[in-house]
């Protein structure tokens, strides 16, 4: 069965998929970050409405995420003089009505995956703007379920597909008071986040690219339930 992983560059999905005999690519416009020749450098519907049996879709989150909604607000220059916002912006950000634009595309081209014929899942972060302008994700996991010393909330728009199966909880450590767990009287923190929650990467040219990785218990649990599903076995 052949899979198309799109926007992404990261082998970890698609290896889980290819150890279990499924044909699976990577298809982004970077080129594969292991240096695979089972990736399709590229514009994602330069491919996606080929022959597949399933897809999964990882788009850029960047005007689909919550986290930085003052930014669609248009420039307050009388309230924030020369700035236009509370916080300086960086050089290059696209503010209020640009940013506003290139998140209604961003929404379109998420409509446009959702509408592919074949099963998918579509993941973006938890929240999103997805939820208020298409619907609510079908699934929202943690890495820390599954088995990864992390936590990033993720969303997962699903279709034909089923819902992923935590496969093993890692507990993380506890800060700001005694406590040994999630409901223990303590604040519970993970490997890639300091004390304070915020994620714990060093600034860097790539930290984005970082930051999108799959991490390896999610992309396994994707490789072994949907392939099982797919095949019309048990997992």
């Amino acid at each position: 069965m052949r899979v198309l992983i799109g926007y992404s560059c990261c082998p970890i999905t698609r290896e889980a998929f290819r150890s279990r005999g499924f044909d699976a690519w990577t298809c982004d416009l970077l080129p594969a970050r292991d240096g695979s020749r089972f990736h399709l450098q590229g514009d994602v519907w330069a491919v996606a409405n080929d022959d597949w049996c399933m897809g999964i879709f990882h788009p850029m989150c960047t005007f689909l995420t919550v986290s930085a909604a003052w930014a669609f607000k248009d420039p307050d220059f009388e309230r924030y003089p020369g700035v236009g916002y509370h916080q300086r912006v960086k050089p290059g950000t696209l503010m209020g009505r640009a940013r506003r634009r290139a998140r209604e595309e961003a929404i379109l081209n998420f409509r446009r995956l959702l509408n592919l014929p074949y099963p998918k899942a579509i993941e973006n972060p938890a929240p999103s703007f997805i939820s208020a302008a298409i619907r609510s994700p079908d699934q929202t996991i943690q890495p820390f379920q599954f088995g990864d010393d992390a936590s990033k909330r993720t969303g997962l728009w699903l279709d034909r597909l089923p819902k992923l199966r935590p496969t093993g909880f890692a507990s993380g450590r506890t800060v700001g008071a005694t406590g040994t767990n999630l409901f223990g009287d303590g604040t519970m923190r993970w490997a890639n986040q300091t004390d304070a929650g915020q994620n714990a990467l060093s600034p860097s040219a790539d930290r984005w690219l970082d930051r999108s990785a799959t991490f390896p218990g999610i992309a396994n649990a994707m490789g072994q339930q949907w392939c099982s599903y797919m095949e019309g076995r048990p997992a």
